[in-house]
């Protein structure tokens, strides 16, 4: 027992509060609080990679259903055997710009409109005009569609390696620490190990979730980008006959 004058050194007090640590218990905040300042960084960038992460998660789960359910609603219209210039008005009839397979139909007949206005177009320019732009218009719609994505596989990648540093990090220190004490037990080491091994628990959290939400997404994406292809193609097949038949009925 020291007397009133005497210094406890501080590498005994460390190891006495975490002897008491491992007594008493030892919470996940704990861990947290009493680890080293760059594995405390590590931990607040993971963090925020993950809320991050769901922030896209939730965004892009809204904007892929709405797509779909877009897409589906639209496709069922056109195919009913409407006349392809009342579809045109119902779509752009509204407040918000067409998106989705209607983004799509409504830039194309949008141009098929304006070019089979002028003079002396033939179908063959008619109809590579509105190729170049439902294509133009298709790009557009995946860049849309696809935002954010490359972020989530980002996050995915590289958050378990992020955790890793944070973990090897900790545990460094924990060794270090074993010479300054004259007996190394597992009560000594234990707690410093743990508080690093929650850097690498909070980086797989991190990054499950985005590897497997990048994963259904992007699936989701190209099947999307399938159906945008195939109706191009049924579309301008369309705009042919319709193209055809308003020359020879000219002449």
């Amino acid at each position: 027992m020291p007397g009133r004058g005497c210094l406890i050194p501080a590498t005994s007090l460390k190891h006495e509060y975490r002897q008491y640590l491992m007594s008493e218990n030892y919470s996940f905040f704990d861990m947290i609080v009493n680890a080293s300042f760059v594995v405390q960084v590590v931990m607040a960038l993971l963090m925020v990679a993950s809320v991050t992460s769901w922030t896209i998660i939730i965004r892009k789960r809204r904007l892929l259903n709405q797509a779909l359910t877009g897409s589906n609603t639209f496709e069922n219209s056109f195919w009913s055997g409407g006349d392809l210039n009342a579809i045109y008005r119902d779509i752009t009839g509204g407040n918000t710009e067409p998106a989705d397979m209607a983004g799509l139909f409504e830039a194309g007949f949008r141009e098929f409109r304006r070019l089979t206005a002028q003079q002396n177009m033939s179908p063959d320019q008619v109809l590579d005009g509105v190729r170049r732009m439902m294509h133009v218009a298709q790009m557009r719609e995946m860049d849309r569609l696809e935002e954010s994505l490359s972020t989530l596989a980002t996050i995915g990648s590289t958050s378990p390696y992020v955790g890793l540093f944070g973990t090897v990090w900790g545990i460094m220190n924990s060794f270090r620490g074993l010479g300054n004490v004259q007996s190394a037990t597992l009560a000594v080491v234990a707690p410093g190990i743990a508080e690093a091994l929650v850097a690498t628990a909070i980086g797989l959290f991190a990054a499950i979730p985005a590897v497997i939400a990048y994963n259904r997404y992007a699936d989701k994406v190209a099947r999307l980008e399938v159906r945008y292809d195939s109706f191009i193609e049924e579309f301008f097949s369309v705009l042919q006959r319709h193209a055809h038949s308003r020359t020879q009925a000219s002449r």
